[in-house]
């Protein structure tokens, strides 16, 4: 099946019921996309679907033909990173790490949806599951991110403060 990752036409010999996720790990080699759950629950292996954030452990490859497809390998470079990936530094939101590309391709669908969120906004959209449990900094990232203004900083102290990237 063709499929168009990162922008760039691929070539995927997969069953017509194969998840993205294994085309995307096993077949293409783009490994930032993680296995979670196998089940959507957890986010881990969350990527862009024509702009909209995709689970794709349950989402099967060829379905996707003719769609945009965009993985964490997309969203910046270690020499122009995206602005999540600033926020997400600054305010040190990963522990373990794991969870975060999904976490990070679910907020850039946020962002692109929404460029300023409110906290019930970004808790509405963020469904993704962290199991050091950082969801704080995930908000506060994000509110860094759009150049909002946050309640709350990354230990979640209750003082109000203008951020920036």
């Amino acid at each position: 099946m063709d499929l168009t990752i990162n922008g760039k036409a691929v070539q995927a010999d997969a069953e017509a019921d194969m998840p993205l996720l294994w085309v995307l790990r096993d077949q293409l080699h783009l490994t930032g996309t993680k296995f979670g759950c196998g089940v959507a629950a957890c986010g881990a292996c969350t990527v862009h679907v024509d702009g909209q954030a995709v689970r794709s452990c349950v989402t099967p490859a060829s379905i996707l033909v003719g769609k945009d497809i965009r993985t964490i390998e997309s969203l910046g470079s270690a020499e122009q990173p995206h602005a999540l990936q600033r926020a997400w530094i600054a305010e040190q939101v990963p522990q373990c790490g794991y969870c975060q590309s999904g976490i990070l391709m679910a907020a850039a669908a946020l962002l692109a949806a929404n460029p300023h969120p409110t906290d019930a906004d970004i808790d509405a959209a963020m469904s993704n599951i962290c199991r050091c449990g950082t969801y704080q900094r995930v908000r506060a990232a994000i509110h860094r991110a759009a150049g909002a203004p946050q309640i709350a900083n990354a230990q979640g102290a209750s003082k109000a403060a203008e951020v920036t990237v």
